[in-house]
Order: structure tokens, then C-alpha cells, then sequence
């Protein structure tokens, strides 16, 4: 579904990601791990047309889409889950829905009744301002407003990050259940455990560079992979 070839970007003088070519399969999860500074987020920012890459191609759905605008990005399909979660804390939950599906020209209700049956929590919280809503809650409304363009590719940047486990654990749920129903994964994390946990495919950055892939379960049993990010 989503090809990367030779990717390189930089900032500034300093070259960011270093000529990585990454494969993700259609109805796939697909990880990226590796320690802060590897490359990861600005992977998935190249690919979102947030930063421009140096040099490289990225093809989504044998179309290449390189140095496209986001908004034609996601136009095409592809969605990104920001690190941080971002909402916007002084709109409601429901607001912050329909602000996901500003490119649509149908309705959205549909696909609001889709995020509320993922994450009942929300329904209940739909008035409620998004500023005022737990870590966890407003991970699963950055999903649920991720969703809500109906993306073929959905990204995902630290999607665990600051929440307790439990939390952790039930958004890994729902990223499964939201694979199952037909979205493709690329997803970043440096809770390795469970990223690899999830992951059909995984790929090892390393300041930059592409140093391992396999499955999620090899890169589970691996011991430089254990020694590095699991011990």
C-alpha cells in the first residue's frame, strides 16, 4: 500500500533520516521503533507532506505522492495521529469530530456513530471541552478525529505516550480493532514491547538508518533487539 524508497531528509545541516526504504502492506500493522532522535516521527511527517523530504520517493497505491501538500495527502487516504495528541482543548469532543472530516462533502454522522462504537467514552463526553478530558481520553478522540476523514492509512506517533498502562494497553485494542476493520497501521512507538507485540511487521531505526526488520515476533525474540529496547 505505502512505499518508501531511499528516503532521505534533512534539517538544516543535519541529515534526519539517512536513505531508509520501508515497505506496508495493505491490512497490515506495520512499526517503527527505535530510541528518540532515530527518525521515526520525521518519517512519518515526510510522508504526511508535513516536511519535505531531501531526496526519495514515497508511492501510496502505486501513485507516487512525494512532497504532496497534507491536505492532498489525506485527500488520497493517509491520516496522521500527531505525537503530543493535539486536540483542541477549547472545543468540544464532538467539535474536534467534525473537524477530522473537513474534507468531506457528505455528512458525517456516519462515521461520528463509527468513533463513538470504538470509544464509548467519547460519546458520553461529546459536549464536554477537549482540554478537560484525561490523557487517555484525548488519545482516543486524536484516533477517533483521525478516522473521521476515513483514511485507507492511518499513522500513529507515540500513540501510548504519558498514559498508564492500562490505558496503554486498551489503545493497543483498539488499534487492533481498527485494523481489522480495513485500516492499514504505520505505526511509531517506544513502548517496543507492545508495538512489537501488535505488529505483523517491524523495522529497527537507528539515528537514521534502517538497521533491522522482521516480524513483530522476531524482533520480539531477537537479542540485540532485547538488550537494546526490552531489557
Amino acid at each position: 500500500m505505502l512505499r518508501i524508497e531511499d528516503l532521505r531528509v534533512n534539517y538544516g545541516g543535519i541529515e534526519a533520516v539517512k536513505g531508509i526504504s520501508i515497505d506496508v502492506p495493505e491490512n497490515e500493522i506495520v512499526t517503527l521503533i527505535g530510541a528518540n532522535g532515530a527518525g521515526k516521527s520525521t518519517t512519518l511527517r515526510t510522508v504526511a507532506g508535513i516536511v519535505k523530504p531531501a531526496s526519495g520517493r514515497i508511492f501510496f497505491l502505486d501513485e507516487e505522492i512525494t512532497g504532496l501538500a497534507p491536505d492532498r495527502i489525506v485527500a488520497k487516504g493517509i491520516t496522521l495521529v500527531p505525537e503530543g495528541r493535539r486536540v483542541f482543548p477549547d472545543l468540544s469532543v464532538l467539535e474536534n469530530l467534525k473537524i477530522g472530516a473537513y474534507l468531506r462533502k457528505e455528512k458525517p454522522e456516519r462515521d461520528i456513530r463509527w468513533v463513538y462504537e470504538l470509544f464509548p467514552r467519547l460519546e458520553e463526553r461529546s459536549w464536554q471541552a477537549a482540554g478537560t478530558l484525561s490523557g487517555g481520553e484525548q488519545q482516543m478522540l486524536a484516533v477517533g478525529r483521525a478516522l473521521m476523514s476515513r483514511p485507507k492509512l492511518m499513522m500513529m506517533d507515540e500513540p501510548s505516550l504519558g498514559l498508564a498502562p492500562i490505558i496503554v494497553k486498551g489503545i493497543f485494542e483498539i488499534i487492533k480493532e481498527i485494523n481489522r476493520q480495513g485500516v492499514t497501521i504505520l505505526l511509531v512507538e517506544q513502548n517496543a514491547n507492545m508495538a512489537l507485540l501488535t505488529a505483523d511487521t517491524a523495522y529497527v531505526l537507528e539515528t537514521g538508518r534502517l538497521t533491522m526488520q522482521g516480524t513483530g515476533r522476531e524482533l520480539l525474540d531477537d537479542e540485540s533487539v532485547i538488550r537494546a529496547y526490552l531489557g
